[in-house]
């Protein structure tokens, strides 16, 4: 037994429990320990071993837990039975809902003193404000959430550390999230806490990163040790998670078919499972396979799903990364004023410190309808921010083709020194994807 109250705190609710039932000192000790030992217990001189405190507990009809900590194993199901229901409403899509659940269930927690059951709601709280796209406040509940387990072995933590790693992915810190991720993944094979859910957790979340920052060799091992974990882990949520990060390696290497049919696994077990915000994202990855092949309308639709499920969730920042797709599928339509009206709405909701390389695509793709539009001067301007908000990223993923745009600008427009400087820029970027941002690679896995 780890946690429990001091020796003198027992020792008076032994005595209290003893006296509500009528029991005298022997009859509590029989048949296995003396009066004299229950007296000095009661007493506080003495710290019981857990063999005691069961045998007193069972004498006294109470839960070991609830003699050691004063807290009833009653409680502690009823929370958690609770968490579990916040935990549907957020994945169904009511944020809101479980924000309001989780809040009232972390005081509780924090009454009793229940760390897991105080990590649990603040790991729910920082989820409810991804979904809503305040990444500060998700950060904060994360990180005391970390807090709470800090005396817990790693795995236990890995949560928590996955959730601020993503809260600072989102807010355009690719670097410190893959940091963040790495350094976790790393220490975890080193030290031969071989968790599948942790490991798997922790590789499906590091592919995004990996991906935006140009490093699809780093993005394909990952994958790779995800789908090989696979097996070992019993969480279908997790599993579904896993496959969608796993079909983006797969689009970045031209193998479409098996993006889709991976992306076909994770909706099918997201609609079993009714976690109806992650299926949006299916629905959004799917309309960017078809974009990727040329099925515009297909992707037309498949991105408006999504765009409506996550509107309706309340899901602000990830809605607004839908529309970004979503113009880009407009335009490649014919309907560039549409798109360019869609972008405009949605960048009030996207900056550097909130979705900072969909903010950049925005960019990215007004500049080129401006260009289209013959409006070189709006056009360069628009190529300057996504530029500055992907270097700011570490996103070099996309700026070897931001430069190229830019250049081609810049020259067209007579500036040739100024297009030279541009080409070297994406050119630097694209020699050795991601060597510039990363170090070595985590130790791996023992697959």
């Amino acid at each position: 037994m780890g946690e429990r109250d001091e020796p003198e705190v027992i020792g008076r609710r032994v005595q209290r429990l003893r006296v509500e039932r009528g029991l005298t000192q022997r009859q509590l000790a029989e048949p296995t320990y003396t009066p004299a030992y229950v007296s000095t217990l009661e007493a506080g001189r003495v710290r019981p071993s857990d063999e005691a405190l069961r045998h007193i507990a069972e004498r006294l009809g109470v839960d070991f837990r609830e003699l050691a900590t004063g807290r009833s194993a009653r409680l502690v199901t009823d929370l958690r039975l609770r968490l579990t229901e916040a935990q549907r409403a957020l994945a169904t899509g009511a944020a809101q809902e479980a924000a309001a659940q989780y809040a009232v269930l972390l005081t509780e927690a924090e009454e009793h003193g229940l760390a897991e059951e105080q990590s649990g709601a603040l790991l729910g709280l920082g989820e409810c404000e991804i979904s809503t796209g305040d990444l500060e406040k998700a950060r904060q509940y994360f990180e005391r959430a970390e807090e709470c387990l800090a005396d817990d072995p790693l795995p236990a933590r890995v949560p928590a550390l996955r959730g601020r790693a993503v809260a600072h992915y989102l807010a355009g810190e690719l670097r410190y999230a893959v940091y963040l991720l790495e350094s976790t993944l790393d220490e975890l094979n080193r030290g031969g806490l071989h968790d599948p859910d942790a490991l798997l957790l922790l590789y499906a979340s590091v592919i995004g990163p990996y991906m935006d920052m140009g490093a699809q060799a780093r993005a394909a091992q990952a994958a790779e040790f995800a789908l090989a974990l696979a097996p070992q882990v019993a969480d279908p949520a997790l599993v579904a998670r896993m496959h969608r990060s796993v079909a983006r390696t797969l689009l970045a290497e031209g193998r479409l078919a098996e993006a889709d049919a991976s992306l076909a696994k994770a909706a099918e077990l997201y609609r079993q499972l009714q976690l109806r915000t992650e299926l949006a994202n299916c629905h959004w990855m799917r309309g960017y396979v078809y974009a990727q092949n040329g099925e515009l309308e297909r992707a037309e639709q498949e991105l408006k799903q999504a765009q409506d499920m996550l509107a309706a969730q309340g899901a602000v920042l990830y809605g607004s990364q839908v529309a970004v797709e979503l113009a880009d599928v407009l335009h490649r339509r014919g309907r560039s004023h549409e798109a360019s009206a869609l972008l405009h709405d949605v960048l009030g909701d996207l900056s550097s410190e909130r979705g900072a390389v969909h903010s950049a695509a925005a960019h990215r793709l007004l500049g080129i309808i401006a260009e289209d539009a013959r409006d070189t001067e709006a056009a360069e301007e628009h190529y300057v921010r996504a530029l500055s908000l992907l270097e700011r990223a570490g996103a070099a993923g996309d700026l070897a083709d931001l430069c190229r745009l830019l250049g081609d600008l810049l020259r067209r427009t007579g500036r040739v020194e100024a297009a030279l400087d541009a080409y070297r820029t994406g050119l630097g970027h694209r020699t050795a994807p991601g060597t510039t941002t990363l170090g070595p690679a985590p130790a791996q896995p023992p697959l």
